[in-house]
């Protein structure tokens, strides 16, 4: 995946400015930073979510090129930004399950509707990624009678559903008891042990520490420095990253 130049504003405000970021196949990145600092509007724009001003992203083969002339109103950048969104999965602090759903048939929605699977080939699937997430026997209950850590595990599974190249979270454990961070933390170094790319915006401190292959700071909007865990919490060369980490470490 493949960012360059990326710009964002809300009105006169400018949330994101001019931030590049190259993420490997196969890597897990960390994004940390103060509240306020462009994290999350910087993982909704590579979704889609969000559309931005200018730039460039690259996620799978698919990109969105907002620097030349045209915008997000042309009908290929729209058709572009649905591409996005089949190829970068999502999983949002609120767990966004549909009640009314039991949790094999949320997790076989999205394949179903969006790409027209077959119902007993989207149950299939389905039933499987649960396995994956260790939630197979809970398969026939509804999201009300899981624990939190239970339906975000579900939501990591239904964005898996549609076979994305990248899983992008949005502080995925910040609406969990204490108790139940490990269990989705454990969800995704498994799918980073089998290959799956994924960007994480948390402040999961511990988890980027054992689990990032690279720590990327987010400050005022954009990115202070990068590198590898031991680097950033040991040696970080700007002072903003050293006065972040200090409110955690």
């Amino acid at each position: 995946m493949v960012v360059e130049g990326l710009k964002k504003s809300f009105g006169s405000t400018l949330i994101l400015k001019n931030v590049s970021l190259t993420v490997e196949q196969s890597e897990l990145t960390v994004i940390v930073g103060p509240s306020g600092c462009g994290k999350t509007t910087f993982l909704r724009c590579l979704n889609g979510l969000e559309t931005f001003d200018e730039g460039r992203i690259d996620v799978a083969g698919i990109t969105l090129d907002l620097r030349g002339p045209g915008g997000s109103r042309d009908a290929e950048v729209q058709a572009r930004i649905r591409a996005l969104r089949l190829r970068a999965g999502m999983v949002f602090q609120s767990f966004n399950l549909f009640p009314h759903l039991t949790v094999i048939e949320n997790v076989m929605k999205a394949p179903q509707v969006v790409s027209g699977m077959p119902g007993e080939q989207a149950r299939s699937l389905a039933r499987g990624l649960l396995d994956k997430v260790g939630l197979g026997e809970k398969a026939d209950l509804y999201p009300v009678q899981l624990s939190g850590g239970q339906q975000q595990r579900v939501a990591i599974a239904r964005s898996l559903a549609m076979q994305p190249a990248v899983m992008l979270y949005d502080e995925p454990t910040s609406a969990l008891d204490p108790a139940l961070v490990d269990e989705v933390l454990a969800v995704m170094r498994a799918l980073d042990d089998e290959g799956m790319t994924q960007i994480v915006v948390t402040h999961e401190m511990r988890f980027a520490r054992q689990v990032a292959d690279r720590i990327v700071v987010f400050h005022g909007g954009e990115i202070v420095e990068s590198g590898p865990p031991d680097v950033i919490f040991t040696m970080p060369r700007d002072e903003r990253t050293r006065q972040f980490l200090k409110s955690y470490l």
